[in-house]
């Protein structure tokens, strides 16, 4: 804040005004030590050491909404420095069939791959944060800055569902890093710079507009973008989406084009998504995700109509999980969820979106509408692990570790109980059995499941794939 004096006369400070202006000065003086603490203390904006840095809330006004002209210069010279390029090296061996058969020549020649990508350096002692997909597999990473200056990166930690990655490297200088701002406060239309490092020569810049916010489109993880028409090409994945004050909002991720190369359309996971992963990461060596425990879907004029609601936006609940935090707080069957703590829900982008900011045992204030009246119940968010879902008689919880390496999965559900009559003759050979697939739709969780069975009527027969105990896979239609 710039406080500016115009002295246009000369005063004369009588004696009974002395005590005003030492009254003044102390105020002064007691304001400036309550900054110096909310921005440098231990607690503050500034604690060196935490790895996330937030940009202040002052801060959060935009150029670009005024008659002035935009200047990008200051974000592009501040972020450039930020974003380096990640190189994956990975080495798959393949084999050679005809030399095996005829020669029984065993093993394989050894191929080196090489994918490369952007990343944004997030802490001054070389913290780095990319896509998950930009170092997939990786046996090496190589980290270039923009001074060109190469380091050999740690992997801290991914989370595929998410699509993020943190790396380190121990660099002899302090870093250059970018602050996170808060991206649920951008705007449509608010100008915004795309900043990656895909070719290994130096930052590369692009600037537009945020285009929308909350964008689904419909992935297995994410399913809360921000869109914007800046120019990104693949190369630019993990790199940095900076506001005009080259404060961190998102991470590039994936562009929208029938070609492979940008067509008008990017998306970046959402800085308050990529905070909480890699706070996650850091203080827990995974990710702990959260769920309200409600299962339905977005309003919209069709949807409405067929449920008989006057409303036409909003998430409708059309069940909600035993056990979890919202039958805990009384949410019901046919409530519509309105808004969480002050972010409205119009869609189920919304919702999804902010709840993956939050942490197991983390409490929301969720307003809802029932029975035309508006009500408002906190809800103590449970540990997304200990939920199991029902569909059909069968319950069905997400797999653990044990099972993904036993059975060789990365993802599926496993038939906790059957209380289905009809299948009950069955119960012995069904449970415990992971199902991979429903209506040769790939299971991941779930959460997956919940969305594949919100779109089927219940008298509509399902075809479930799945892996038995003894790893065999059979298929039953129920």
């Amino acid at each position: 804040m710039r406080i500016l004096y115009s002295i246009k006369n000369k005063y004369y400070i009588r004696m009974k005004q002395f005590s005003n202006l030492f009254l003044v000065s102390l105020l002064s003086g007691a304001t400036t030590l309550g900054a110096y603490k909310l921005l440098f203390d231990n607690n503050g904006y500034f604690n060196k050491s935490a790895v996330v840095t937030l940009a202040p809330n002052s801060y959060a006004k935009q150029a670009g909404l005024s008659s002035e002209p935009v200047d990008f210069t200051e974000a592009a010279e501040k972020t450039i420095h930020t974003v380096v390029h990640v190189k994956n090296v990975s080495r798959t061996t393949v084999s050679n069939p005809i030399l095996e058969y005829f020669y029984g020549f065993k093993g394989g020649q050894s191929q080196e791959q090489i994918g490369t990508g952007s990343g944004v350096i997030i802490s001054e002692d070389g913290y780095i944060v990319t896509n998950n997909h930009v170092i997939k597999d990786a046996t090496e990473i190589e980290i270039t800055l923009n001074n060109k200056k190469s380091y050999t990166a740690k992997l801290i930690g991914t989370d595929s569902k998410m699509d993020i990655a943190l790396l380190k490297i121990n660099a002899s200088e302090k870093l250059p890093y970018t602050a996170f701002a808060n991206s649920d406060s951008v705007r449509i239309g608010e100008w915004v710079l795309a900043v990656g490092n895909p070719y290994n020569l130096t930052s590369t810049v692009t600037a537009g507009i945020i285009s929308a916010k909350a964008r689904n489109l419909d992935t297995s993880g994410i399913q809360s973008f921000i869109q914007t028409d800046a120019a990104v090409n693949p190369g630019n994945s993990g790199g940095a989406l900076v506001n005009t004050r080259g404060e961190l909002i998102g991470i590039n991720t994936m562009i929208s084009s029938p070609t492979g190369s940008y067509t008008g359309y990017s998306f970046a996971i959402p800085s308050n998504i990529a905070r909480k992963i890699i706070e996650d990461l850091m203080e827990f060596g995974n990710v702990q995700r959260g769920v309200l425990g409600v299962e339905g879907g977005e309003l919209n004029a069709l949807a409405s109509k067929e449920l008989g609601v006057p409303e036409t936006q909003g998430f409708y609940i059309k069940k909600v999980t035993k056990k979890s935090g919202a039958e805990k707080s009384g949410l019901a069957k046919g409530d519509i969820i309105i808004k969480l703590d002050n972010q409205n829900i119009a869609t189920f982008a919304d919702l999804s979106g902010y709840i993956n900011t939050k942490r197991p045992n983390d409490k929301v204030e969720v307003t809802f509408i029932r029975d035309g009246k508006n009500k408002v119940v906190p809800v103590v968010l449970s540990k997304k692990e200990f939920l199991n879902t029902e569909f059909k008689g069968l319950e069905l919880e997400n797999i653990d570790s044990s099972d993904k390496s036993k059975f060789h999965l990365d993802s599926g559900v496993k038939i906790k109980s059957v209380t289905n009559e009809n299948l009950k003759q069955y119960q012995e050979e069904l449970m415990g059995n992971i199902i991979i697939s429903i209506d040769n739709v790939k299971v991941k969780d779930l959460e997956t499941v919940s969305k594949l069975l919100n779109n089927k009527e219940e008298n509509q027969s399902i075809r479930l794939e799945m892996i038995n105990k003894n790893g065999e896979l059979i298929r039953i239609i129920i």
